[in-house]
């Protein structure tokens, strides 16, 4: 056990039928187990006995904190929740026995788990298609099918495989799965307790620990089915909060080491994480903790890879000031033989200013959450003015902030682009709501980005919705997809929007674990048509390689206006684009985009009409708006109606 400024270290073991007087006390003494700053012992097996559950206390912890509590291990790969835990006790001065979270004794060891072989995992390429879902969300309604004894578990997904299998997902992201708070609101799950346990409530198997096996069954299943897993791992803050939140481990074992101090007697955490703690990633100690969570779920549970939660922490040196050039747990986790070649994405800014999209962020060899192509993509959609030159941008692979060049070789598949994650409106919200309405959150309506860039399509929510607004928010639904789909970079979509689930408009819901956040697959039924388009546009993406290169498009795309040249004036809502598929023996792609609110003939600038084939056509209803043998065009000129997107084919052949 690591603590610098521990003055004495006790272990305390327990039985299942007392979890208040230990059966075992074992007090550390510093002359005879520590070694430099960690704390060590070994115990015969015997001594265990009947013990099934743990913990430490340690005396000399800062700001006053209680000796007396029962503190986790850090380390521990299981969490007991005593049926007396109480969290306000973890709040309070004197000790908690019995009401605090305990690790768990497995064979004769705290968590022991054998490494195994797995199965092989797939990897995807030019295939990836990111799909981020929330365990418990995606089968909890009645809706979903799964039986009620495994809804909204690890187990209820596996159910759902074949779904997302269908849809054409090659990659999940789990929203945060690690152990958490049992009592705090933290639907999300970005307030994690410990960085070794899966969330015991996730497990359908109600036996103790079970939940690692049933997660490690749910992975195997996953790659059974050609689809990887990546976790959202949260590692910049804990469940611990400043100082008058609970303690339930790292501030009774060593505050200064594991966290960020400020210069506020008042507040002396540190909060770059908006949570009212950040984790000291400066401290080699916390760092080798990382790494050691980082390798367990990936050699012991399987994963594929991990997307980090506000990841610019990282970057952050004791004192706050960020590292720009190599901060040591990037380089550690790039030297590290088990870590280096999986994949990596960052949210590249956090909860204090900083922001380090692309080349900023000094994981150069990391996929990146790309929050320009959301913005960006979102602005021109709605029709905001100006945005040709940016929706350009986005569309070649955001070569202004991965720059394409001799220095660093950046590759468009490190941009992870998407328009809407759990982070705001989903995709119907998107186009249905000009204002959030998280009332339900119970910070009356002050939570949650202001900053949407949506548009209600006319009508604001779902009340009295006329039949063409209704139609022309489904067309700004396909415009979405569409654009998402023919960028270069690494698309990334959320659950269910795919058959338009709805919020209603909140688009903060952390705490809601209700219907609001529940997947309704009852819509999966009313918006049929929807799930085909997006169906249809993911294997249109994955069937043309040149869409997702490993380099950018460079010479094999021409950019055009509606009618001649481009038109990159302020007042401009369309652009057109010719992408050459012969370096990829793919096919030519020509792609005509209209956001203004007037239909606009466009001029097919790229050999003659005969040659192409319209494929898709947004402003059309399904199944006209994807016609997978395409419509040959009969004349030069193309009416792309008002906020539409159409592409045009033509094959290698012709």
């Amino acid at each position: 056990m690591f603590s610098e400024r521990a003055e004495k270290m006790t272990l305390l073991l327990y039985t299942a039928a007392d979890l208040v007087k230990p059966v075992f006390i074992f007090s550390f003494d510093y002359l005879r187990n520590k070694s430099g700053r960690i704390w060590h012992c070994r115990i015969p097996a015997a001594t265990v006995g009947a013990a099934r559950y743990y913990a430490y206390s340690a005396d000399g912890g800062d700001f006053g904190f209680d000796s007396r509590k029962q503190l986790l291990d850090p380390y521990a790969h299981c969490v007991f929740f005593p049926p007396t835990f109480d969290r306000e006790a973890a709040m309070q001065p004197g000790p908690n026995a019995g009401q605090s979270p305990l690790g768990v004794i497995q064979g004769g060891r705290a968590g022991s788990f054998s490494r195994r072989s797995r199965r092989e995992a797939p990897h995807h390429e030019a295939d990836a298609i990111i799909y981020e879902l929330h365990v418990r969300g995606f089968t909890r309604h009645p809706s979903s099918g799964v039986a009620p004894a495994r809804a909204g578990t690890f187990d209820g997904l596996v159910e759902k495989i074949p779904y997302i299998k269908d849809l054409g997902v090659t990659i999940v992201e789990l929203m945060p799965i690690f152990q958490r708070d049992m009592q705090d609101d933290d639907y999300w799950g970005y307030m994690p307790l410990n960085f070794f346990s899966a969330h015991a409530a996730y497990a359908s198997r109600r036996q103790p620990c079970q939940e690692h096996e049933e997660f490690r069954d749910m992975v195997d299943a996953f790659h059974d089915a050609g689809i990887e897993v990546i976790l959202d791992v949260v590692y910049n803050h804990t469940a611990e909060g400043g100082l008058h939140g609970p303690l339930y481990s790292y501030k009774g074992l060593d505050t200064r080491e594991y966290y960020m101090m400020s210069a506020d007697p008042a507040e002396p955490f540190a909060n770059y994480s908006g949570t009212g703690n950040t984790l000291n990633v400066d401290s080699p100690y916390v760092r080798q903790m990382i790494l050691d969570s980082l390798r367990y779920w990936r050699l012991e549970m399987g994963v594929d890879g991990f997307r980090f939660d506000l990841a610019s922490v990282f970057s952050r040196n004791t004192d706050g000031s960020l590292n720009w050039g190599n901060p040591p747990i990037i380089g550690e986790i790039a030297a590290d033989p088990d870590l280096r070649n999986i994949r990596l994405i960052a949210e590249p800014w956090d909860a204090a200013g900083a922001y380090q999209l692309g080349h900023s962020f000094p994981g150069i060899t990391w996929l990146q959450w790309n929050g320009r192509f959301r913005d960006d993509v979102r602005r021109f959609v709605k029709g905001d003015e100006g945005m040709v030159p940016d929706l350009m941008r986005r569309l070649y692979g955001s070569d202004d902030f991965f720059p394409d060049d001799r220095a660093n070789a950046y590759h468009p598949f490190q941009s992870v682009n998407y328009v809407t994650s759990h982070d705001g409106f989903t995709l119907y919200d998107l186009v249905s709501y000009n204002q959030k309405h998280n009332e339900a959150n119970g910070e009356n309506n002050r939570d949650g980005m202001d900053q949407n860039y949506s548009w209600n399509c006319g009508v604001e929510g779902d009340e009295d919705v006329p039949p063409e607004v209704m139609a022309l928010r489904r067309r700004q639904i396909r415009n979405f997809c569409s654009l998402l789909m023919l960028a270069n970079g690494t698309p990334m979509f959320r659950e269910g929007d795919e058959f338009m689930r709805t919020q209603r408009g909140n688009n903060n819901p952390y705490n809601q674990d209700n219907d609001i956040t529940w997947l309704n697959w009852d819509l999966l039924k009313q918006n049929g048509d929807i799930f085909r388009f997006v169906q249809k546009m993911i294997a249109f993406r994955k069937a043309h390689p040149s869409l997702c290169r490993s380099r950018f498009w460079r010479h094999d795309v021409r950019w055009h206006g509606a009618n001649g040249a481009l038109d990159l004036s302020g007042d401009s809502l369309s652009v057109a684009f010719f992408l050459s598929g012969r370096s990829q023996n793919d096919d030519d792609l020509y792609v005509m985009i209209n956001a203004w609110w007037d239909d606009l003939p466009f001029a097919i600038q790229e050999g003659t009409a005969t040659q192409w084939r319209r494929v898709v056509d947004t402003a059309l209803a399904g199944p006209d708006n994807f016609v997978d043998d395409g419509v040959a065009l009969q004349a030069a000129t193309y009416p792309v109606q008002a906020r539409s997107v159409v592409v045009l084919v033509r094959r290698k052949a012709d």
